[in-house]
């Protein structure tokens, strides 16, 4: 049988992987983890589960946790890890994360952490979570997130450093003047690096410490990145 890697750069055929079980994806501001999800969503045929799609998806829908969140978010408050966590428990008793889920913004924090991995302890047959984090090297992400300009127009999204548009500052197709998201700049991207870091290490240290993390070379095309993900996961639930 083929290897998980060769398997994920030949087309990523379902067929020739196990359950993948719970996944976490961690990964630094701009090392792509949104589009690996998706990946990997189309791999296994799994679900992805966003605590930020949860959350709206309960405030939308006017359940009482939503409501609860709502009332504060209304104050400008946090939501708190004890309502995140009830969504999440709701989310996960749905069909189709039996096999297993890719988890997107969860766990954030160590209490977080811990507390999953006592609710999947408690489930018979239930995996345990794995972790994998890609990697980009800071300067690489630094580039990726100062360097993005898109067109007004036809929003067509560009980099200076990576996908400069032929003639400086505009658009190939429109001819019009590219522009810079005010949060695309390097004191936010500084800013929220310090967040992740100080965060997801422990969260990080966690799963390293049970022997259920992994690391993965994000500075690659996206199949190979993929093919890495297939592989760590794979080695980890042996």
């Amino acid at each position: 049988m083929p290897s998980s890697e060769t398997s994920a750069k030949s087309g990523l055929e379902p067929k020739l992987l196990t359950v993948p079980g719970p996944i976490l994806l961690l990964g630094a501001p701009g090392v792509g983890k949104g589009t690996q999800a998706k990946e990997l969503v189309k791999l296994w045929g799994i679900p992805q589960v966003s605590t930020g799609d949860l959350l709206r998806g309960n405030v939308a829908k006017g359940t009482e946790l939503g409501k609860v969140a709502k009332e504060i978010m209304g104050r400008g408050e946090l939501v708190p890890d004890s309502l995140v966590n009830e969504m999440v428990a709701v989310r996960l008793t749905e069909p189709d994360t039996a096999s297993g889920y890719i988890l997107d913004g969860f766990p954030r924090t160590l209490p977080q952490a811990k507390w999953l991995d006592g609710r999947l302890a408690a489930q018979p047959g239930t995996l345990p979570l794995v972790a994998v984090s890609i990697q980009v090297e800071y300067n690489q992400l630094l580039c990726r997130i100062t360097g993005r300009r898109n067109c007004p127009v036809c929003q067509t999204i560009y980099n200076v450093c990576f996908k400069p548009p032929q003639r400086d500052g505009f658009c190939d197709i429109e001819g019009a003047a590219l522009v810079q998201r005010a949060d695309d700049t390097e004191k936010v991207f500084e800013e929220r690096m310090r967040a992740y870091e100080a965060m997801t290490a422990p969260v990080l240290e966690h799963y390293r410490s049970l022997g259920r993390f992994a690391e993965v070379d994000g500075d690659r095309p996206i199949n190979d990145i993929a093919a890495g993900i297939v592989a760590a996961v794979e080695q980890l639930r042996k």
